[in-house]
């Protein structure tokens, strides 16, 4: 296949979601406008000596539906998230099998921990039974940069294989980096988005030490609660979201359907603190400046602002900070909603759950809500579409995705317009 024209436009033609509400695209949208919480008991580990308990766990995903049995028993969870979620996402697209094609489509799915349950499922074996236990699969199905390679092996795609680790941010940021790579004319489509499977043994004993998780046990359907003035902390989510991403001209040469189109796609480091946000949100504002300034739009033009808004008192607090240092008096009319609230911190798949979001907002012209919004914060004063959906019309959206380490990405997302 001949390296086509570029348009310099890229569309999203494939979506595929795995998450504590909903298998597919389907069922986590219309339980999402519905307000369903995730949350509940750990089930995938034992919790009783953890101070948080609870979690948004994709309760009925069964690897084996998406993997032959004998790869579903050995990889770790993130890779099969990826698989089902990307493979939805073929679908989705109804992309072609046709070889040249795949020579010239690649893979960016990140995660910004990998395989923590395998790694430490394999370090207790090589404690109680010495290396020779170990499984020569830790290395390959554990590092985070495979979930790509997974894909990419699965389906024959042949163009670049790569991916970012870039904490919480990571789903953005890889969906970011897929539309650059096709701008650039290294790929006439990208399979992108992010996975993450951190509820594990390890996984929660980190975070709980980081004192960052919500501890209300009592009640796990209410205790992801961004923006409210009671939130304690993020509640755990698992999940993995993954786009098809395709240059213009190609998708239109293939009668390909088309949801939006990615317009902007800002970054920028905190420098200031490995888990903490600078707390001006100095960082949040530049890489909203950087992708507001690609979309060529007006401020006032935003309809929707898919805010990273964790439930910790100082993210969300710096967060809306940042919007009304962005938006300025706009800040309190367009409105703002926390998907977290729902299906929990996903990690390294929130950006990719998050942009997928806002895409079927503007399809459907309706937004989620943040749910368990129930007190109001002086510090936190925006529109959060508390607890119903809303229907709108609007053309523009942006996500916001923040991590630790200070990274800061934002992605906009607008109706297709030919």
């Amino acid at each position: 296949m001949e390296r086509p024209a570029r348009s310099g436009r890229v569309v999203i033609t494939g979506l595929g979601a795995v998450t504590p509400i909903g298998i597919g695209t389907d069922a986590f949208w219309n339980a999402a406008l519905s307000g369903k919480s995730g949350g509940g008991p750990v089930t995938l580990m034992d919790a009783t000596d953890y101070p948080t308990k609870v979690a948004a766990e994709v309760r009925d995903f069964q690897a084996e539906n998406w993997l032959d049995k004998k790869e579903a028993r050995r990889v770790d969870r993130f890779l099969a998230l990826a698989a089902a979620a990307a493979q939805m996402a073929m679908d989705d697209a109804c992309f072609p099998a046709d070889p040249d094609v795949r020579l010239n489509t690649g893979v960016l799915i990140g995660s910004g921990i990998g395989g923590l349950t395998l790694l430490s499922e394999q370090s207790r074996k090589l404690h109680a039974e010495g290396p020779g236990r170990i499984t020569p699969f830790l290395v390959p199905y554990m590092i985070p940069d495979m979930a790509s390679g997974f894909v990419s092996i699965i389906h024959g795609l042949k163009g670049p294989n790569t991916c970012v680790v870039s904490a919480c941010a990571t789903g953005a940021d890889a969906i970011g980096t897929a539309a650059r790579t096709i701008q650039h004319g290294d790929a006439v489509a990208m399979v992108c988005g992010g996975t993450e499977a951190p509820i594990n043994e390890i996984g929660m004993a980190g975070f709980c030490a980081a004192r960052t998780m919500t501890t209300r046990n009592d009640d796990p359907e209410h205790a992801s609660r961004p923006f409210d003035k009671d939130r304690d902390g993020f509640m755990m989510g698992e999940g993995a979201g993954v786009f098809v991403l395709e240059d213009l001209d190609f998708a239109r040469a293939r009668g390909a359907r088309i949801y939006g189109e990615i317009v902007g796609y800002g970054m920028s480091g905190d420098a200031h603190h490995i888990t903490a946000p600078d707390p001006n949100g100095d960082g949040a504002v530049r890489a909203m400046r950087k992708c507001l300034a690609e979309t060529g739009a007006e401020l006032e033009d935003v309809g929707y602002i898919n805010a990273h808004g964790t439930s910790t008192p100082l993210n969300d607090k710096t967060e809306t900070l940042a919007i009304k240092t962005v938006f300025g008096e706009h800040a309190y009319k367009v409105p703002v909603s926390s998907t977290k609230s729902m299906i929990g911190h996903t990690l390294g798949a929130a950006g990719a759950i998050e942009a997928l979001t806002c895409v079927l907002a503007l399809r459907d012209q309706v937004l989620p809500p943040t749910i368990n919004y129930d007190q109001a914060d002086p510090e936190c004063d925006l529109d959060y579409v508390p607890n119903h959906a809303r229907k709108t019309a609007f053309k523009l959206a942006i996500s916001n995705s923040f991590g630790f380490g200070g990274h800061n990405v934002t992605l906009a997302i607008r109706t297709y317009d030919e």
